[in-house]
């Protein structure tokens, strides 16, 4: 069995990170931006899980920390959507650059 090198986790982390920021850099859609965020949290995701188990000292610590970011992503995903909701209830529209000033 072939091992998979950990430049090879972390290269593909890298543009998963670059797309994700890239997307929530460029992009109008509120919902898009949210959607990129979790990109980037999820590459973080993969490099944690590639140190745990390639890095110089393996342990479980990686992957612990991959479990708190999942929920924190979740989290971030569920106030998210919410705030979304609201303003969406409020101004008809889920662009982000009506969100510019927060008066009414």
């Amino acid at each position: 069995m072939t091992s998979v090198p950990v430049s090879a986790y972390l290269t593909l982390a890298l543009i998963l990170f670059c797309i994700g920021l890239y997307g929530a850099l460029t992009k109008k859609n509120t919902v898009i931006v949210l959607i990129c965020i979790e990109l980037m949290l999820n590459s973080v995701n993969l490099n944690l899980v590639a140190f745990a188990k390639l890095g110089v000292a393996p342990s479980l610590t990686g992957q612990i920390f991959s479990l708190f970011t999942i929920t924190i992503a979740a989290a971030e995903a569920a106030v998210g959507l919410a705030i979304l909701m609201a303003l969406y209830q409020n101004r008809k529209s889920v662009h982000t650059d009506d969100y510019q000033t927060m008066k009414h």
